[in-house]
């Protein structure tokens, strides 16, 4: 079982309160990634669940247990950080294995949990490698593989692949979502990157300045953001935000459009403008276009778009994909 409840938590240090008074349900056996950028306090929030900084105020419970006052080690848990911490002189077996020898484990029940590690996540043959002998993804693999022989109730992973290039970080995003696949364990992933939220969480939780701005499946949130910052955050590129006459129009103090939303053309449309920056990126087209009366925005078409920088260009928005928001940035029935 790996359900992890928070109720009422909240967390200062000092004088500043960094995390609000916050509740969340993770049900037993979710992919759940904390999204948002940088000092939204994700990896607070996360740290918080670990035991590795204590609460404020409010209740962590585990599987139904207050887990608030419980020591890290003891609360079931196995934690994932952006750095692999692997011991270099080791070797991948020893260090899959280490904490396993820490709980007295006997050797011949070690090896047998560190080979199902390895054969889960393709590191057998790198098994008496030692840390430096293998690349970026493998060293995080072995940090995976050394959480996966615990048998923890739940993953929690701290932006684990940011030090990747970004070839690994797809494979590793993939390797990971077929993990969560294999184990069926609850996993909590931190991360600032919205594409690796989209493509591996049951659930998205935005966090905004402490606190969370929405939850909600990936297309619940891409579908039917609830405020401008979800709206702004969730998809790339991120959608264009129209305010004024325009918006006005519509009802609303603002309106929002996705690139996909909005058709081109070259012989009429809701709005005309110049076509500034073309990013021809084989599959799609992003086009930056200069809209009379409106400002910048961005048009996604699919493969050669056939526009270059200084063409006039008509665009038209989707009238069922249009978001409303009204003066606070909250959306609009």
């Amino acid at each position: 079982m790996g359900k992890i409840a928070l109720k009422h938590v909240t967390k200062s240090f000092g004088a500043t309160e960094v995390i609000p008074p916050l509740d969340l349900d993770i049900e037993d056996g979710e992919f759940v990634v904390f999204v948002g950028p940088s000092g939204c306090g994700k990896s607070t929030l996360l740290r918080l669940i670990a035991g590795l900084e204590d609460v404020t105020s409010g209740m962590i419970e585990i599987d139904g247990n207050d887990a608030t006052k419980v020591p890290p080690s003891k609360r079931g848990l196995a934690m994932v950080f952006q750095s692999y911490a692997l011991y270099p002189h080791m070797s991948v077996r020893k260090n899959i294995a280490f904490p396993l020898r820490m709980a007295k484990v006997d050797e011949a029940e070690r090896n047998r949990k560190v080979e199902a590690a390895a054969d889960i996540l393709n590191l057998t043959d790198y098994l008496e490698r030692r840390p430096g002998q293998l690349s970026g993804g493998q060293r995080q693999r072995v940090a995976i593989g050394r959480a996966i022989v615990r048998e923890p109730e739940a993953f929690l992973f701290d932006e684990p692949l940011s030090n990747l290039d970004a070839a690994l970080r797809v494979n590793m995003r993939l390797e990971i979502s077929e993990l969560h696949q294999s184990l069926k364990t609850t996993m909590i992933y931190v991360t600032h990157d919205q594409v690796e939220a989209m493509t591996m969480a049951d659930k998205i939780v935005v966090l905004n300045a402490g606190r969370i701005a929405q939850v909600g499946s990936p297309l619940e949130l891409y579908r039917s953001p609830q405020n401008i910052f979800v709206a702004g955050f969730i998809g790339s590129p991120k959608m264009n935000f129209i305010e004024g006459e325009e918006a006005g129009k519509h009802g609303a103090h603002t309106i929002g459009v996705r690139p996909e939303h909005l058709a081109l053309s070259t012989d009429g449309g809701t709005w005309e403008g110049t076509v500034g920056v073309a990013e021809h990126l084989g599959s799609d087209t992003f086009l930056h276009v200069h809209v009379d009366g409106i400002g910048a925005l961005t048009v996604r078409a699919q493969g050669e778009a056939g526009l270059n920088h200084g063409d006039r260009a008509h665009i038209t928005p989707d009238p069922e994909r249009i978001h409303r928001f009204d003066s606070d940035g909250l959306a609009l029935a």
